[in-house]
């Protein structure tokens, strides 16, 4: 199993810059992975030998609840504290590499198509400690208590070791559930959802729930609002609340995104 990344570099000059079919509405952004370079990624405070891509950040009147990232970390960096933020939680997914996760003073190593969940308020450490770069994607949530639930406990898995739950009276679209969907005590889910050639969401699902969706292999025609935009590999939607969407699985290969959401709570009565 392989799991997209940005590629970095830049384009030859000779293309047109206005090809990628990059968008930004006021319910959707697409960014292509041919965009994402090596220009527009940044450097993290408290990390070394680190770049990062933020591909989406709360924004007001927009997707307001999450950051996503795609990390890259050379040979022998990393952070001894990677989250500012006390009260964020993370979800980490490896798409290559290796990883070596400290998380409350055990050490893990994570390699690609792992997972991690780590709540807020978590010691936690990264650190990159072999030959090759290590990549990684980095969700952050600042986490929402709801009364007389505790926060949830870490979690530390895979694609691999995870089954992909098939929707009702389907073969061929599922989720691979990181978290228990039951457990209220997490406001979040980073999920991958498969289609196998072919298949779809049958209906423009139009919900509350934001998404970022990070394609990790495979190719689809997506519904964003009222436009069906051509994805692949290392591409990125970013929706807000009730953007309508569907989505029809092309090619011969699996279709696979990274999901996230925002699940399980009241929505705030004042703004």
């Amino acid at each position: 199993m392989t799991y997209a990344f940005p590629m970095g570099g830049l384009p030859a000059q000779s293309e047109d810059p206005a090809a990628s079919g990059a968008v930004f509405t006021t319910a959707y952004a697409f960014i292509p992975a041919t965009v994402m370079r090596d220009i527009v990624a940044s450097l993290l405070p408290g990390w070394t030998d680190t770049r990062a891509w933020i591909i989406a950040r709360p924004m007001t009147g927009f997707a307001e609840t999450f950051a996503q990232y795609a990390v890259e970390v050379a040979p022998g960096g990393g952070s001894d504290a990677p989250e500012p933020d006390q009260s964020a939680e993370a979800g980490i997914f490896v798409a290559s590499g290796e990883m070596q996760l400290t998380l409350d003073g055990r050490m893990h190593r994570l390699t690609a198509g792992s997972y991690a969940y780590i709540p807020p308020a978590q010691r936690w450490r990264v650190q990159n400690t072999e030959a090759g770069p290590l990549q990684f994607h980095w969700l952050r949530k600042r986490y929402e208590p709801a009364p007389g639930l505790g926060t949830p406990d870490p979690i530390l898995t895979s694609d691999a070791t995870t089954p992909v739950n098939w929707m009702p009276g389907t073969k061929d679209w599922g989720t691979t559930r990181f978290a228990d969907p039951d457990d209220l005590r997490h406001d979040m889910h980073v999920n991958i959802v498969t289609f196998l050639p072919g298949g779809r969401i049958p209906f423009a699902e139009t919900h509350i729930m934001e998404h970022g969706l990070y394609v990790l292999q495979g190719t689809a025609r997506y519904l964003l609002n009222r436009d069906w935009v051509e994805v692949g590999p290392g591409d990125f939607m970013w929706l807000r609340a009730y953007c309508p969407q569907a989505c029809i699985a092309t090619g011969s290969e699996p279709f696979r995104y990274l999901l996230y959401k925002d699940v399980n709570r009241h929505p705030a009565l004042t703004l």
